[in-house]
């Protein structure tokens, strides 16, 4: 009975599912540059929200030592915005990334003094109108050529109501001799919006209580007794929009200011901007004072808890720190281990280790099940901490990204089910592998089991990570905030949790007693294996549906039927052969440039605003912000379609009728926070929470901190915590 095919398909896995992670952030960004008219090669994108465009100001040309300045412009509709290097409650800052040419060497963005835009109790730091974010840039004493092309990838945050992430690629070619002062008034504007830095000593801040106090020394003169507006440049210090006093004594302004009660540091420095009529000032300000502990968080893991604790209170905390963390990894590294092991009952990993067993049932021989159990150990192990390093990698970069992140892909989803339906019809018997490869390649399982093995376990990780948020949110959520090698042991405990059934089973003598006899029945057990293939294929393009919409799904379906015909004509014999599998890959060709558009293109955007009948909303950060304004309790589902631990929330709890007249009772606002899809707001709110995967249910009552509920959820959890409102 051929099973090699499958090693052969879990290696083009491997390649497929890379492959598609590398390539669709860049044809998702094509397709949305074809879809706004933005030619590739342009100093401008424009979008319905924002009109960017990539500016150069160098009055003495490219020339060793004199001023050259770059620059983004944004220029806003009416109403939106984008967003300060501290964006206050929410947002996210503009990201500049440059590639210039040899010589030349952008600096950081030189930020103008922000604005800020208040609602309710929150407020947000940014920009409307038009801004220009200026950058300068260093001349090499070597640099010589006659035209520079300047190449900018931006990206920003546009929001109004709601919030839509958008990003540019721009490109301008421009001489390197002689002036270029076409847009010398714009960066004039700009550079004399920059925060002066405050002449003189004596600015300070103290921590006392759960209040920072400041005190600003050496304004001008301009600026006394004028009403200022403050703004950190540390995130996540101070409450954005809480009400806060200030007063002159003298020539020293002084403010006290509420500190965040989810504030994670204590600096022993502050940069802080203020604003008036006269202008805007920077000071730097040495904190003095006991920062006080960070205030728990209901549903926060302990461990957690002594983390962000350790982090928060440095100076209270430095003879404890070691013990608490300690304590934390080891609680951390149980729960993997835990979670793992839960694993093995998910339908996520159950196709895998099916055809798994039947391998074990076939292998009689203990050596080759011993070394078969070990391969597949090191596969998940080994895949789970790449996995897990990639994360922690792409975040350390600025990537907004949580575990799971790879089924946020519709380049990977649409690998994993073409790779399922190839597993699924060489179950089923459609094709055999010796008839399509030599009979060298075809014996490679045979002679190398360990290799298979290994690949399987690769294979199960690459479709059960995604489940493992249930068994093990609170500890993925520690994994990511523990230092590098901790959380990578994290990530290999949940590896090694996941594949210790199968492990101990090759290992166990006595387990091949009990296991029956090759025969006819595994050629049947095979065949049925491939309807369990054929379910996750379902999964999957439910799954793309999800993110690209129907014609995404359709587009899908079209290029999975095309594949099973090309592989049916590869098993006929003879002319029929050659010329059907000839005609079936043109045709998976054709489908193939036809389709990955329609894979990488956005569905039209749901409507789940308020209507008659209807529960459900969309979550945004506005529209949170605007709830709790008016004093609204708001009960938010974090959801995903790939996660199937959500799917079966929704049916068992969320659409159980006593929680929702209980909704009803209390008016209480359900809003529905769609993961499906990269959403880097999302996973900004999960990081607020401790969590970096799905599902997580959070109850917001204002003027409380969020009760975080349990990931397999039950109505009466539901309503008992209703119930406290």
């Amino acid at each position: 009975m051929p099973m090699n095919f499958l090693s052969l398909c879990r290696q083009l896995a491997l390649v497929l599912v890379w492959a598609a992670g590398l390539l669709s952030a860049h044809a998702q960004t094509a397709l949305q540059a074809a879809l706004s008219g933005n030619a590739p090669n342009s100093a401008v994108v424009r979008t319905d929200q924002v009109q960017a465009e990539l500016l150069v100001h160098a009055p003495q040309g490219f020339g060793a030592g004199q001023p050259v300045w770059l620059g983004l412009q944004l220029t806003h509709q009416p109403e939106w915005h984008t967003y300060w290097k501290n964006p206050g409650d929410s947002g996210l800052p503009t990201q500049l990334e440059w590639a210039l040419p040899a010589g030349l060497q952008a600096g950081d963005i030189a930020w103008p003094a922000p604005k800020k835009f208040p609602l309710g109790n929150l407020a947000n730091y940014g920009y409307e109108g038009t801004v220009l974010l200026p950058v300068p840039v260093r001349v090499a004493a070597d640099f010589s050529a006659e035209q520079v092309t300047l190449k900018l990838k931006a990206s920003w945050l546009a929001c109004r109501r709601e919030c839509i992430p958008q990003e540019g690629e721009f490109v301008l070619q421009v001489p390197s001799r002689g002036a270029l002062p076409m847009h010398s008034a714009a960066f004039q504007a700009a550079l004399a919006a920059q925060p002066r830095d405050i002449q003189g000593t004596g600015s300070r801040a103290s921590v006392e209580g759960q209040t920072l106090k400041l005190v600003a020394q050496g304004l001008p003169a301009s600026a006394r007794g004028q009403k200022l507006e403050f703004f950190p440049e540390d995130t996540g210090i101070i409450e954005p929009g809480a009400a806060w006093t200030q007063a002159w004594q003298g020539n020293a302004w002084t403010a006290e200011l509420p500190l965040s009660a989810l504030r994670s540091q204590a600096p022993q420095a502050l940069t802080v901007v203020l604003t008036g009529a006269g202008g805007a000032w920077r000071a730097q300000t040495p904190v003095s004072g006991t920062w006080p502990a960070v205030a728990p968080l209901p549903g926060m893991s302990p461990a957690l808890q002594e983390a962000l604790q350790a982090n928060a209170n440095t100076q209270a905390q430095t003879n404890k720190a070691p013990a608490q963390s300690s304590l934390g990894l080891l609680a951390a590294l149980l729960g993997a281990l835990l979670g793992g092991l839960l694993l093995n009952l998910m339908p996520c990993v159950f196709p895998v280790l099916a055809i798994k067993m039947l391998g074990f049932v076939n292998a009689q021989e203990r050596r080759v099940r011993v070394q078969s159990g070990v391969a597949y150990t090191a596969g998940a192990l080994l895949s789970f901490v790449a996995l897990g390093g990639l994360l922690l990698a792409l975040r350390a970069a600025g990537e907004q990204l949580g575990w799971g992140f790879q089924l946020q892909n519709p380049g990977v989803v649409a690998a994993l089910a073409a790779l399922f339906t190839l597993i699924g019809l060489n179950l089923a018997g459609v094709f055999e592998v010796g008839h399509l490869l030599p009979s060298r390649l075809a014996s490679l399982e045979a002679r190398h089991p360990a290799a298979d093995a290994f690949l399987s376990g690769v294979l199960a990780v690459a479709v059960a990570s995604p489940c493992t948020a249930p068994f093990m949110g609170a500890s993925l959520g520690l994994a990511l905030a523990l230092p590098t090698w901790q959380a990578l042991a994290v990530f290999a405990a949940l590896g090694l949790g996941m594949a210790l059934p199968y492990l101990a089973a090759s290992l166990a003598p006595g387990v091949a007693r009990w296991m029956p006899k090759p025969g006819v029945w595994m050629l049947r057990l095979k065949q049925a294996l491939a309807f369990p293939m054929f379910a996750t294929v379902i999964w999957l393009v439910w799954v793309l549906g999800q993110q690209s919409g129907m014609d995404g799904a359709a587009a899908l379906l079209g290029l999975l039927l095309l594949l099973a015909l090309l592989m049916w004509t590869l098993s006929l014999t003879g002319r029929s052969r050659s010329v059907g599998a000839g005609l079936s890959v043109l045709a998976c060709a054709w489908a193939l440039s036809w389709a990955l558009p329609l894979l990488h293109a956005l569905p039209p955007t749901a409507t789940l605003s308020p209507q008659a009948g209807e529960l459900w909303q969309a979550w945004s950060p506005e529209r949170m912000q605007e709830l709790q304004a008016q004093g609204r309790p708001v009960f938010v589902d974090f959801t995903a379609a790939w996660c199937v631990s959500c799917q079966f929330n929704k049916k068992n709890a969320l659409q159980d009728q006593g929680v929702l007249a209980e909704v009803r009772a209390r008016q209480v606002v359900l809003l529905r926070a769609d993961w499906t899809r990269r959403d880097p707001q999302v996973t900004a709110a999960l990081r607020g929470l401790g969590r970096s995967g799905v599902p997580v249910y959070a109850l917001y009552v204002p003027g409380k901190p969020p009760v975080v509920l349990s990931e397999i959820l039950s109505a009466s959890e539901v309503r008992q915590a209703l119930a406290q409102l």
